[in-house]
């Protein structure tokens, strides 16, 4: 598995090709993710019909809201720290249906 340097790169590149439409059957969910950091961001990651749509930007009323910062986000995408373990001690902040964020998991988005 090649390492994902930047968010960007993840949104861009990567999570499109990691996405599991198999595992998203019956998930339809909009998320905001918020990275902090030099190289963060905010993008919107909606999954709906086993489909995955990134944008950019916030959207005003997402299903999932995900806050981290960018050396986090990056040690969890490259499998350096768990998302779990990551939740648990406050590094990801998650607002929403946290049985929605484990699916997102299984599907590829973290």
């Amino acid at each position: 598995m090649v390492e994902v340097k930047t968010p960007k790169d993840f949104f861009e590149n990567i999570l499109p090709q990691r996405f599991k439409p198999d595992k998203a059957k019956g998930v339809d969910v909009i998320v905001n993710v918020d990275i902090s950091g030099n190289n963060g961001g905010e993008w919107i990651v909606i999954i709906k019909n086993q489909a995955l749509k990134i944008e950019e930007g916030l959207h005003s009323s997402p299903s999932l809201s995900l806050k981290i910062s960018e050396k986090d986000y990056l040690d969890v995408i490259n499998g350096k720290l768990s998302g779990e373990k990551a939740f648990f001690t406050g590094k990801l902040k998650l607002k929403g249906n946290i049985n929605q964020a484990l699916r997102l998991k299984d599907a590829g988005l973290f």
